[in-house]
């Protein structure tokens, strides 16, 4: 017997994400139910080898399944989660909306999968912010290893972040500067094709962005509030895959050897480090994969205990929906739900 589920933001990139991996892990669904906006109700959209149209958010009963997968918007969220918890099925929502919320676990289940006893408190699980996902499962396992007193992060994020509009935008603009055609910018503030944009999100008081607080404040929920963490957010040319430059100072001295045989043991990671012209994963190589992919892992000679590293996850993957369908596996496996049309056990 499966679960009943319900996505939330069917026709979306990252909600089509989640029905195909849901298919691909086999995920135990006995049904499926694409719910979206008014605008969207009858829209189909691919689930394993048929099709299903998306139901109308407004009239859709939430009562009759088990786990909502919530990936609309932040207002959309705030709207809807916490009735959908009321309503009984646990809501696993991938929106910024409950991250900071202390009644809410925001879970990575490679780093903080205990955090799953927290769920059934709103019944709202959180996603953390894609870049966030893939930067602490890196560092988990060398926090294990040598404490992390500091990070330096800078992020090189793909448009499919900023959703369809976004890719559409870098298509768009790319065509038209090749064709001598309009390339003015809509979706971004600034021209991203054949460009890097340093600013993502809005800007907060103390000149970063809310982008690079997400990172720092979610960082600290699921790993540790003690690690000093600074943040620069770019928006680059690239359709799938957010990479990172990550430099990281240790309570102790760490080599990159001892460092590559640490991440080459951690759950949901992939070292590829060799020292060759193309020794490294770059997010073309890392689009449609589901690790997280670590490489250019060196000493850094300014500091005492210092390592830099470079970081690539597809975004859409293991940024979002890949994360989201762990954290329902987890809630299967630790027993914290069970099928509503019966009980069942598997192993993954």
């Amino acid at each position: 017997m499966g679960y009943k589920v319900a996505i939330v933001g069917a026709t979306g990139n990252v909600g089509r994400e989640m029905l195909n991996i849901l298919e691909e892990l086999e995920f135990p669904v006995d049904e499926m139910h694409a719910v979206a906006s008014r605008r969207s109700k009858g829209v189909e959209v691919s689930w394993g080898d048929r099709t299903i149209k998306c139901q109308d958010i407004d009239g859709f009963d939430f009562s009759k399944v088990d786990i909502v997968l919530m990936s609309a918007g932040g207002d959309v969220s705030r709207e809807w989660s916490e009735k959908i918890g009321k309503a009984g099925p646990i809501v696993i929502d991938n929106s910024s909306a409950f991250r900071k919320d202390p009644d809410v676990p925001l879970i990575v289940p490679e780093v903080n999968p205990d955090a799953i006893k927290l769920a059934r408190k709103k019944n709202i699980i959180a996603n953390p912010n894609c870049s966030t996902a893939q930067l602490v499962v890196a560092l988990k396992p060398l926090h294990d290893a040598a404490k992390i007193t500091r990070a330096v992060v800078s992020t090189y994020q793909s448009v499919s972040g900023a959703g369809k509009e976004g890719m559409d935008e870098l298509w768009n603009q790319t065509k038209a500067i090749y064709g001598l055609g309009d390339a003015t910018p809509k979706k971004f503030p600034k021209q991203i094709a054949f460009n890097v944009i340093p600013f993502i999100g809005s800007f907060r008081d103390d000149g970063y962005t809310d982008e690079e607080a997400k990172m720092w404040d979610e960082t600290h929920k699921i790993l540790d509030p003690a690690i000093k963490l600074t943040v620069t957010c770019v928006r680059v040319p690239v359709f799938v895959g957010h990479s990172e430059s990550v430099t990281l100072e240790f309570d102790r001295p760490i080599s990159p050897d001892e460092a590559r045989s640490i991440l080459r043991e951690a759950p949901g990671v992939m070292v590829i480090d060799k020292q060759e012209h193309d020794g490294y994963i770059t997010p073309v190589d890392a689009a449609g994969e589901h690790a997280v992919y670590v490489s250019r892992i060196r000493k850094d000679h300014t500091v005492e205990n210092g390592l830099s590293l470079w970081v690539v996850s597809d975004n859409l993957r293991k940024g979002a929906a890949l994360n989201a369908v762990q954290i329902a596996q987890l809630l299967d496996e630790t027993g914290t739900i069970k099928p509503s049309s019966g009980y069942r056990s598997i192993t993954v």
